[in-house]
């Protein structure tokens, strides 16, 4: 595998990234949290615009993967940032929106803020206001308090070690917030959902459908698909999605 490029911010973080060359609009993966663009969904993506001539790319938020900073001192305005900066630096024209779990929402917080840039979306297991509505909201008390005494707590992970979660990733998310308002789209948008997703529930795919303001909208359940979203036939609707907002 290749070594990354890398991109420098406005904020001095080195923001690691792969760039396919080819016609637009191109096509973004943005990954979810504590994820990497080296996933399977990312390049099955990318095997795809490569064999299609179609320009192509992924990348780390700072605390992710090859890019630099530590994971604990990141928020979700501060990978948006991340984003906008490579969706402005490393991009031509409108591109289409390709969103993981927590991709979702930053996809939501690019398109609310810079719409001139997206021709679509496509959101896999898209996962808006995660921190408020799923974390915040299933701490126990004594997690809430030991947040707010000490800044940190760790919740369990079905992929790994305990997620580290900091107090200002909770409060910074709530700045950032995208379901308590309408959400503008005028563009074509696919939102997939699985139905044995432990960690985005169906509900929130129905309030994001709900939330969007759109001519062509379309929410597809799968039943029996988990949150990774990743075996061949999930793999095979992404890229189908892809295909059907590009045309």
């Amino acid at each position: 595998m290749t070594d990354p490029d890398y991109l420098e911010t406005a904020a001095g973080r080195r923001i690691a990234y792969h760039k396919t060359d080819g016609s637009g609009p191109g096509v973004v993966f943005l990954g979810g949290f504590m994820s990497d663009m080296d996933g399977t969904k990312a390049l099955a993506l990318e095997d795809w615009a490569q064999a299609n001539g179609r320009a192509f790319l992924r990348f780390d938020y700072s605390g992710h993967g090859k890019s630099s900073e530590a994971f604990t001192d990141g928020t979700i305005g501060a990978w948006a940032d991340d984003a906008r900066e490579a969706l402005v630096g490393l991009t031509d024209g409108p591109q289409i929106l390709v969103g993981s779990s927590m991709g979702g929402w930053i996809s939501a917080i690019l398109i609310r803020h810079m719409p001139e840039k997206v021709a679509g979306f496509v959101g896999i297991a898209a996962a808006p206001d995660f921190t408020e509505d799923s974390m915040w909201r299933d701490f126990s008390d004594a997690e809430r308090q030991q947040l707010i005494e000490e800044g940190l707590v760790h919740v369990p992970s079905d992929y790994g070690d305990p997620y580290p979660i900091t107090k200002h990733l909770i409060e910074d998310g709530r700045k950032n917030l995208v379901l308590r308002d309408p959400l503008k789209m005028p563009f074509p948008v696919r939102l997939l959902q699985g139905t044995a997703d432990e960690d985005v529930e169906r509900q929130v795919a129905l309030n994001f459908l709900d939330h969007i303001e759109g001519d062509d909208v379309q929410l597809t359940f799968v039943k029996g698909a988990d949150h990774r979203f990743s075996s061949p036939s999930c793999l095979d609707l992404v890229v189908k999605a892809v295909e059907n907002v590009t045309a």
